[in-house]
């Protein structure tokens, strides 16, 4: 059974001591994704929609490092700053799940350093 971290170089650096995703057998098991640029290290300049969409890359970044596809997304969670932002978020969400979308919940929280979104996800591979 294949156990351990992913890693890729499009994905952006971890803010704090976690892996970005882990395979666990033939699931994967995806850390909360912020809206930031790995190229820069920031929050892309612009409003809610833009720091989303580079969650959603990013999030597909992670997943297409394990091998997959978004449509092997079985679960994810997206951690919303502001439910107002939920709107945004819906239409995003069906941009990057276009066809059966996961499973999701979606709370809203206080994110660290100011972020407005960050999206996990678990994958299955089998």
């Amino acid at each position: 059974m294949a156990f351990g971290p992913v890693q890729s170089p499009d994905m952006p650096v971890a803010i704090g001591p976690y892996s970005h995703a882990v395979r666990a057998g033939d699931f994967v098991f995806v850390s909360g994704q912020p809206g930031i640029d790995p190229s820069t290290g920031a929050v892309p300049p612009g409003d809610f929609e833009a720091e989303a969409r580079q969650a959603f890359v990013n999030l597909r970044n992670v997943v297409e490092a394990t091998g997959a596809t978004m449509d092997r997304v079985v679960k994810t969670t997206v951690f919303l700053a502001n439910a107002g932002d939920f709107p945004a978020m819906n239409q995003l969400f069906a941009e990057f799940f276009a066809s059966a979308p996961p499973a999701r919940a979606t709370p809203i929280v206080s994110l660290p350093r100011d972020l407005r979104i960050s999206i996990d996800a678990t994958v299955f591979l089998g």
